[in-house]
């Protein structure tokens, strides 16, 4: 059964031939196997050339030993990476052998799991590390960084500090029941707990921009077929990814492919045409771009300019709002067969040719200047909370509307009380103040062997 006393080793590049490769130990052995290693005491921060011998004295490789004494290390116990040649052998060989000497294999995540359990990381610094590694473009790379450096843990203390301070005022009356709460203290006990819910709910509006940063911007393109969706989707990627014909329906299904715009990911997904008069096979894949379109976070709405406006189905015409569209009307290097209907005034329009690329870099000015638009302000830092911040947030945020109602309806103080430390519960479990094995289990599975 894994222990956190083991000494654990991974491998901690991916597995596959390359450049190097490097191995990661950690535990209270590591001394001793860096001793045999290396052949003499390991110096601290210092990379030291080694010959690599199995326990048999067999050379493995010529490799690099680094040794990290503990608590100055990533997970707070004395730490050696082994950087090796690297062919998958010879690191699976060194892995082998580290076993051998009573190393266990690592799970997924558990040098993190022991950092944050041996206090070099808060829980939301921990999982910061997976979206540092998924970072799909710079915004989400900056806000991985800053969340790694305490971004959200240090709101999480204002939060907590601020909710212990009303909890002390109230837990005074409840502790001493035949002092009255006097009126000038009920209300600034109000008025902090209204605090409290105000940046509460600025942290949950971080929620789906978080999305957005860690998964991209889901652009749904639609359109009329032949409207020269899929010829879009092949000129903003750079390459013919979509099969192009000039036969009505060439796309069934819906193809996604992501582009990097400015530092933001956009997943671009094309959908078949909206075909008033579907083949069965079709009409599949138009339902399957009705549940794209519902799912979208910005919808590009392609028109053919030589072709009159196709009439829409009804659901689709309904969910095409100004805000999260954006009409492109393709084949701007032909003459105009009808201008825009006026069902269309109000919509942010492009127009462009799929085929020659022009109006491309206003099109990709418009869909940066929309992915601007989802970004949240709260302060200088970019915080991006994830689902299961989010959870805890809504939970805390229940128990304080719940104190609040209960203060101003003079209900018994201890069952305001009761909510409030409901949700310094609910904080805790953000910056990971909780006694929850299972939950932390779980979490740190979703990592990499060797992170």
């Amino acid at each position: 059964m894994a222990s956190p006393q083991d000494t654990i080793a991974a491998l901690a590049t991916p597995v596959g031939t390359a450049a190097i490769a490097l191995l990661r130990i950690s535990g209270k052995d590591t001394v001793g196997l860096a001793r045999a290693i290396i052949g003499e005491e390991p110096p601290i921060r210092t990379a030291r050339r080694a010959d690599y011998r199995d326990r048999d004295g067999t050379l493995v490789d010529d490799v690099l030993c680094t040794f990290f004494r503990g608590p100055a290390s990533y997970t707070g116990e004395d730490t050696l990476e082994i950087s090796c040649h690297g062919n998958p052998y010879i690191a699976q060989r060194i892995l082998e052998d580290l076993i051998a000497r009573g190393c266990r294999q690592a799970e997924p995540g558990e040098f993190t799991q022991r950092a944050f359990l041996n206090g070099q990381l808060d829980l939301s610094q921990a999982e910061a590390v997976m979206d540092l590694i998924h970072a799909r473009g710079e915004k989400a790379l900056a806000a991985a960084n800053q969340q790694l450096r305490g971004a959200l843990g240090r709101h999480m203390t204002k939060l907590i500090d601020a909710l212990l301070g009303v909890l002390a005022r109230i837990e005074a009356y409840v502790d001493f029941p035949e002092e009255d709460l006097p009126p000038e203290d009920q209300n600034r006990v109000i008025a902090d707990i209204e605090a409290l819910q105000a940046f509460v709910s600025k942290l949950l509006s971080t929620n789906h921009y978080g999305n957005i940063l860690r998964e991209g911007i889901k652009v749904a393109i639609l359109g009329q077929p032949n409207a020269g969706k899929s010829s879009l989707l092949n000129r903003m990627l750079g390459r013919e990814r979509a099969l192009v014909s000039e036969r009505a329906g060439t796309t069934r299904d819906y193809l996604e492919e992501r582009i990097l715009l400015d530092g933001y990911c956009l997943r671009l997904i094309d959908t078949a045409g909206l075909n008033p008069a579907p083949e069965e096979l079709e009409r599949q894949g138009i339902a399957k771009t009705l549940e794209i379109m519902a799912e979208a976070d910005l919808i590009m709405f392609v028109l053919d300019r030589t072709r009159p406006t196709p009439v829409l189905p009804a659901e689709v015409a309904e969910s095409l709002s100004v805000s999260r569209t954006l009409l492109v009307r393709n084949k701007c290097d032909l003459p105009e067969v009808a201008a825009l209907e006026s069902r269309w005034a109000g919509f942010e329009l492009v127009e462009i040719s799929a085929l020659t690329g022009a109006g491309l870099d206003q099109l990709q000015s418009a869909l940066t200047q929309r992915a601007k638009a989802f970004h949240v302000e709260l302060g200088d830092e970019i915080i991006a909370i994830n689902a299961r911040h989010a959870d805890a947030l809504t939970r805390a945020k229940q128990g304080l509307d719940a104190a609040a109602v209960k203060l101003k309806q003079l209900e018994p103080i201890e069952l305001a009380a009761s909510d409030l430390r409901d949700v310094l519960e609910a904080f805790g479990d953000i910056a990971g103040k909780v006694d929850n094995e299972r939950m932390l289990d779980q979490l740190f599975a979703s990592f990499c062997i060797g992170k």
